[in-house]
Protein backbone atom coordinates (compact mmCIF):
# COMPACT_ATOMS: atom_id res chain seq x y z
CA UNK A 1 0.00 0.00 0.00
CA UNK A 2 1.20 3.41 -1.33
CA UNK A 3 0.82 5.68 1.50
CA UNK A 4 1.75 8.48 0.20
CA UNK A 5 0.18 8.38 -3.23
CA UNK A 6 -2.18 11.39 -2.51
CA UNK A 7 1.49 13.51 -1.52
CA UNK A 8 1.97 15.25 -5.29
CA UNK A 9 5.04 17.07 -6.03
CA UNK A 10 7.05 16.53 -2.85
CA UNK A 11 9.09 13.36 -3.50
CA UNK A 12 12.69 14.08 -1.34
CA UNK A 13 10.14 14.46 1.50
CA UNK A 14 8.62 11.14 0.78
CA UNK A 15 11.61 9.43 -0.36
CA UNK A 16 13.53 10.57 3.26
CA UNK A 17 10.34 9.08 5.16
CA UNK A 18 10.48 5.43 3.04
CA UNK A 19 14.21 5.05 4.18
CA UNK A 20 13.39 5.79 7.39
CA UNK A 21 11.02 2.94 7.48
CA UNK A 22 12.90 0.63 4.53
CA UNK A 23 15.76 1.02 7.05
CA UNK A 24 14.18 0.91 10.63
CA UNK A 25 15.78 4.22 11.49
CA UNK A 26 12.75 6.14 12.52
CA UNK A 27 13.51 9.51 14.17
CA UNK A 28 12.16 10.36 17.44
CA UNK A 29 11.31 13.65 16.02
CA UNK A 30 10.55 15.02 12.43
CA UNK A 31 10.21 18.86 11.39
CA UNK A 32 8.44 18.81 8.21
CA UNK A 33 9.26 22.64 6.87
CA UNK A 34 7.81 24.27 3.97
CA UNK A 35 5.38 27.34 3.21
CA UNK A 36 1.82 26.97 4.19
CA UNK A 37 -0.44 25.15 1.46
CA UNK A 38 1.90 22.81 0.09
CA UNK A 39 1.16 19.72 1.67
CA UNK A 40 3.05 19.40 5.09
CA UNK A 41 -0.18 18.40 7.12
CA UNK A 42 -1.24 15.94 4.73
CA UNK A 43 2.57 14.81 4.90
CA UNK A 44 2.16 14.12 8.77
CA UNK A 45 -1.38 12.17 8.16
CA UNK A 46 0.16 9.63 5.07
CA UNK A 47 3.54 9.17 7.62
CA UNK A 48 1.05 8.75 10.51
CA UNK A 49 -0.63 6.31 8.48
CA UNK A 50 2.45 4.58 7.52
CA UNK A 51 3.97 4.34 11.50
CA UNK A 52 0.22 2.99 12.74
CA UNK A 53 0.07 0.17 10.26
CA UNK A 54 3.60 -1.35 10.84
CA UNK A 55 3.43 -5.05 10.75
CA UNK A 56 -0.50 -4.96 10.97
CA UNK A 57 -2.60 -7.01 8.48
CA UNK A 58 -4.10 -4.91 5.17
CA UNK A 59 -8.03 -5.05 6.40
CA UNK A 60 -6.37 -3.14 9.88
CA UNK A 61 -4.32 -0.94 7.76
CA UNK A 62 -7.23 0.03 5.94
CA UNK A 63 -9.11 0.76 9.22
CA UNK A 64 -6.78 2.94 10.89
CA UNK A 65 -6.07 4.91 7.99
CA UNK A 66 -9.67 6.65 8.37
CA UNK A 67 -9.13 6.92 12.26
CA UNK A 68 -6.10 8.84 11.58
CA UNK A 69 -8.18 10.96 9.25
CA UNK A 70 -10.94 11.32 11.38
CA UNK A 71 -8.52 12.09 14.83
CA UNK A 72 -9.57 8.96 16.65
CA UNK A 73 -7.24 6.66 16.89
CA UNK A 74 -6.23 5.87 20.25
CA UNK A 75 -2.06 6.06 19.66
CA UNK A 76 -2.32 9.00 17.56
CA UNK A 77 -2.48 12.87 18.46
CA UNK A 78 -3.55 15.69 16.78
CA UNK A 79 -2.74 19.61 18.28
CA UNK A 80 -2.99 22.62 16.36
CA UNK A 81 -2.61 26.17 17.61
CA UNK A 82 -5.54 27.00 20.19
CA UNK A 83 -6.68 30.73 21.50
CA UNK A 84 -7.84 30.72 25.42
CA UNK A 85 -11.16 31.90 26.11
CA UNK A 86 -13.07 31.46 29.62
CA UNK A 87 -11.01 28.76 31.09
CA UNK A 88 -11.23 26.99 27.50
CA UNK A 89 -8.74 26.40 24.34
CA UNK A 90 -10.50 26.48 21.36
CA UNK A 91 -9.19 26.01 18.07
CA UNK A 92 -9.53 28.49 14.92
CA UNK A 93 -12.45 26.93 13.39
CA UNK A 94 -14.29 26.31 17.31
CA UNK A 95 -13.62 30.10 17.82
CA UNK A 96 -14.98 31.08 14.41
CA UNK A 97 -17.95 28.80 15.51
CA UNK A 98 -18.61 30.35 18.23
CA UNK A 99 -18.37 34.02 17.22
CA UNK A 100 -15.03 34.61 19.03
CA UNK A 101 -13.19 36.91 17.19
CA UNK A 102 -9.17 37.91 17.95
CA UNK A 103 -6.63 40.24 16.69
CA UNK A 104 -3.47 38.00 17.72
CA UNK A 105 -3.44 34.48 16.22
CA UNK A 106 -3.82 31.49 18.37
CA UNK A 107 -0.89 29.46 19.32
CA UNK A 108 0.11 26.07 20.89
CA UNK A 109 -0.34 26.46 24.62
CA UNK A 110 1.86 24.65 27.75
CA UNK A 111 -1.37 23.26 28.60
CA UNK A 112 -1.30 21.39 25.39
CA UNK A 113 2.29 19.84 25.64
CA UNK A 114 1.04 18.63 29.46
CA UNK A 115 -1.90 16.81 27.65
CA UNK A 116 0.90 15.65 25.46
CA UNK A 117 3.11 14.79 28.20
CA UNK A 118 0.06 12.62 29.56
CA UNK A 119 -0.94 11.19 26.26
CA UNK A 120 2.56 9.67 26.18
CA UNK A 121 2.91 8.59 29.40
CA UNK A 122 0.90 5.10 29.03
CA UNK A 123 2.48 2.83 26.04
CA UNK A 124 0.73 2.48 22.79
CA UNK A 125 -2.70 0.23 22.80
CA UNK A 126 -2.60 -0.61 19.71
CA UNK A 127 0.36 0.20 16.85
CA UNK A 128 4.02 -0.62 17.85
CA UNK A 129 4.50 3.61 18.44
CA UNK A 130 2.25 6.70 19.52
CA UNK A 131 2.09 9.48 16.80
CA UNK A 132 1.66 13.25 17.70
CA UNK A 133 1.44 15.78 15.18
CA UNK A 134 1.91 19.79 16.61
CA UNK A 135 0.32 21.70 13.60
CA UNK A 136 1.92 25.44 13.22
CA UNK A 137 4.70 24.52 15.50
CA UNK A 138 6.13 27.92 15.24
CA UNK A 139 3.13 29.85 17.16
CA UNK A 140 4.52 28.03 20.31
CA UNK A 141 4.70 30.00 24.03
CA UNK A 142 8.40 30.06 25.24
CA UNK A 143 7.00 27.78 27.84
CA UNK A 144 5.04 25.36 25.48
CA UNK A 145 8.32 25.32 23.41
CA UNK A 146 10.91 24.76 26.70
CA UNK A 147 8.21 22.09 27.99
CA UNK A 148 8.26 20.37 24.58
CA UNK A 149 12.04 20.12 24.50
CA UNK A 150 12.10 18.05 28.24
CA UNK A 151 9.56 15.63 25.95
CA UNK A 152 11.60 15.14 22.90
CA UNK A 153 14.70 14.13 25.39
CA UNK A 154 12.72 11.52 26.40
CA UNK A 155 9.64 10.43 23.99
CA UNK A 156 9.57 6.93 24.65
CA UNK A 157 7.79 4.36 22.67
CA UNK A 158 6.34 7.87 20.11
CA UNK A 159 7.28 9.81 17.31
CA UNK A 160 6.87 13.37 17.10
CA UNK A 161 6.01 15.56 13.80
CA UNK A 162 6.41 19.44 14.16
CA UNK A 163 4.64 21.20 11.62
CA UNK A 164 6.44 24.72 10.92
CA UNK A 165 7.72 26.79 7.94
CA UNK A 166 11.11 26.47 8.73
CA UNK A 167 13.94 25.65 11.20
CA UNK A 168 14.65 29.31 11.58
CA UNK A 169 11.33 29.85 13.19
CA UNK A 170 11.73 27.37 16.35
CA UNK A 171 14.26 26.98 18.86
CA UNK A 172 17.57 25.85 17.85
CA UNK A 173 16.98 23.23 20.99
CA UNK A 174 14.48 21.68 19.59
CA UNK A 175 15.20 21.60 15.69
CA UNK A 176 18.34 19.93 17.14
CA UNK A 177 16.01 16.95 18.06
CA UNK A 178 14.42 16.83 14.93
CA UNK A 179 15.36 14.98 11.47
CA UNK A 180 13.83 17.58 8.77
CA UNK A 181 11.55 17.11 5.99
CA UNK A 182 11.38 19.38 3.23
CA UNK A 183 8.72 20.87 1.72
CA UNK A 184 8.83 22.77 -1.38
CA UNK A 185 6.49 24.89 -3.24
CA UNK A 186 5.05 22.81 -6.23
CA UNK A 187 5.58 23.54 -10.06
CA UNK A 188 2.47 24.92 -11.92
CA UNK A 189 1.87 21.41 -13.37
CA UNK A 190 2.01 19.70 -9.99
CA UNK A 191 -0.65 23.23 -9.02
CA UNK A 192 -3.19 22.62 -11.19
CA UNK A 193 -3.42 18.73 -10.75
CA UNK A 194 -3.93 18.99 -6.84
CA UNK A 195 -6.22 21.65 -7.13
CA UNK A 196 -8.29 19.57 -10.07
CA UNK A 197 -8.15 16.72 -7.30
CA UNK A 198 -10.09 18.91 -5.17
CA UNK A 199 -12.74 20.16 -6.97
CA UNK A 200 -10.88 23.45 -7.68
CA UNK A 201 -10.67 23.79 -11.33
CA UNK A 202 -12.29 26.68 -11.99
CA UNK A 203 -8.91 28.21 -10.14
CA UNK A 204 -6.91 26.36 -13.06
CA UNK A 205 -8.25 29.52 -15.73
CA UNK A 206 -7.48 31.77 -13.38
CA UNK A 207 -3.84 32.91 -13.97
CA UNK A 208 -3.68 35.63 -10.70
CA UNK A 209 -4.69 33.44 -8.15
CA UNK A 210 -2.09 30.97 -9.62
CA UNK A 211 0.73 33.56 -9.39
CA UNK A 212 -0.39 34.78 -6.18
CA UNK A 213 -0.52 31.23 -4.99
CA UNK A 214 3.05 30.93 -5.95
CA UNK A 215 2.73 26.90 -5.60
CA UNK A 216 0.72 26.33 -2.96
CA UNK A 217 -2.72 24.69 -3.26
CA UNK A 218 -3.92 25.85 0.14
CA UNK A 219 -3.07 30.03 -0.84
CA UNK A 220 -5.13 28.93 -4.08
CA UNK A 221 -7.76 28.02 -2.71
CA UNK A 222 -7.94 30.61 0.16
CA UNK A 223 -7.16 33.15 -2.43
CA UNK A 224 -10.17 32.39 -4.60
CA UNK A 225 -12.31 31.96 -1.05
CA UNK A 226 -11.55 35.51 -0.36
CA UNK A 227 -11.75 36.74 -3.98
CA UNK A 228 -15.45 35.03 -4.03
CA UNK A 229 -16.21 36.66 -0.67
CA UNK A 230 -15.83 40.16 -2.58
CA UNK A 231 -19.21 41.33 -3.94
CA UNK A 232 -18.71 40.88 -8.26
CA UNK A 233 -19.85 44.80 -8.85
CA UNK A 234 -16.88 46.14 -6.39
CA UNK A 235 -14.70 43.30 -8.44
CA UNK A 236 -15.44 44.95 -11.34
CA UNK A 237 -14.79 48.01 -10.26
CA UNK A 238 -11.49 47.31 -9.11
CA UNK A 239 -10.34 45.75 -11.91
CA UNK A 240 -9.23 49.74 -12.99
CA UNK A 241 -8.85 52.89 -11.10
CA UNK A 242 -11.47 55.75 -10.74
CA UNK A 243 -11.08 58.24 -12.95
CA UNK A 244 -12.01 61.19 -10.80
CA UNK A 245 -11.83 62.19 -7.08
CA UNK A 246 -15.69 61.35 -6.18
CA UNK A 247 -15.35 58.24 -8.14
CA UNK A 248 -12.30 57.46 -5.70
CA UNK A 249 -14.16 58.51 -2.61
CA UNK A 250 -17.22 56.44 -3.64
CA UNK A 251 -15.21 53.03 -4.20
CA UNK A 252 -13.64 53.49 -0.96
CA UNK A 253 -16.77 53.97 1.08
CA UNK A 254 -17.72 50.35 -0.44
CA UNK A 255 -14.52 48.70 0.08
CA UNK A 256 -14.71 49.49 3.49
CA UNK A 257 -18.47 49.15 3.65
CA UNK A 258 -18.19 45.72 1.96
CA UNK A 259 -15.01 44.24 3.53
CA UNK A 260 -13.51 43.89 7.08
CA UNK A 261 -9.96 44.69 7.99
CA UNK A 262 -8.41 40.97 7.05
CA UNK A 263 -10.09 41.32 3.43
CA UNK A 264 -9.01 44.70 2.67
CA UNK A 265 -5.43 43.64 3.46
CA UNK A 266 -6.09 40.69 1.51
CA UNK A 267 -7.32 43.09 -1.44
CA UNK A 268 -4.62 45.26 -0.94
CA UNK A 269 -2.26 41.90 -2.03
CA UNK A 270 -4.01 40.99 -5.01
CA UNK A 271 -3.98 44.16 -6.38
CA UNK A 272 -0.67 44.60 -5.92
CA UNK A 273 0.02 41.27 -7.99
CA UNK A 274 -2.95 42.13 -10.46
CA UNK A 275 -2.12 45.59 -11.44
CA UNK A 276 1.86 44.67 -11.72
CA UNK A 277 1.28 41.96 -14.10
CA UNK A 278 -0.86 44.51 -16.11
CA UNK A 279 1.09 47.53 -15.85
CA UNK A 280 4.27 47.14 -13.47
CA UNK A 281 3.79 50.85 -12.29
CA UNK A 282 6.18 50.48 -9.62
CA UNK A 283 5.30 53.80 -7.84
CA UNK A 284 1.69 52.50 -7.66
CA UNK A 285 2.76 49.32 -5.78
CA UNK A 286 4.68 51.45 -3.35
CA UNK A 287 1.50 53.16 -2.87
CA UNK A 288 -0.01 50.13 -2.01
CA UNK A 289 2.45 49.25 0.04
CA UNK A 290 2.01 52.09 2.10
CA UNK A 291 -1.62 51.96 2.70
CA UNK A 292 -1.45 48.04 3.72
CA UNK A 293 1.17 49.40 6.53
CA UNK A 294 -1.07 52.38 7.27
CA UNK A 295 -4.06 49.45 8.05
CA UNK A 296 -1.90 47.10 9.76
CA UNK A 297 -1.02 49.96 12.14
CA UNK A 298 -4.63 50.38 12.79
CA UNK A 299 -4.77 53.50 10.95
CA UNK A 300 -8.87 54.27 10.12
CA UNK A 301 -9.61 52.17 6.59
CA UNK A 302 -11.79 54.61 5.12
CA UNK A 303 -8.93 57.55 5.07
CA UNK A 304 -6.36 54.91 4.30
CA UNK A 305 -8.52 54.04 1.34
CA UNK A 306 -9.85 57.41 0.73
CA UNK A 307 -6.25 58.82 0.40
CA UNK A 308 -4.86 55.89 -1.68
CA UNK A 309 -7.35 55.90 -4.10
CA UNK A 310 -7.43 59.51 -4.95
CA UNK A 311 -3.93 59.46 -5.13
Amino acid sequence: MNHFRQLIGQPSGVALLQQAIAKNRIAPAYLFAGPNGIGRALGAKCFTQLLLSLNLPEEQQARDKKRVLDRNHPDFYWVEPTYQHQGQLLTLKEAQESGLKRKAPPQVRIEQIRDITQFLSRPPLEASRCVVVIEAAETMTEAAANGLLKTLEEPGKATLILIAPSADSLLPTLVSRCQKIPFYRLSDAHLKTVLGRLGYEEIINHPDIIGLSQGSPGEAIAAWEQLQNIPFELRQKLKKLPQTPLDALQLAKEVTTELDNDAQLWLINYLQYSYWQKSQDKLFLEKLEAAKKQLLSYVQPRLVWDCLLIQ
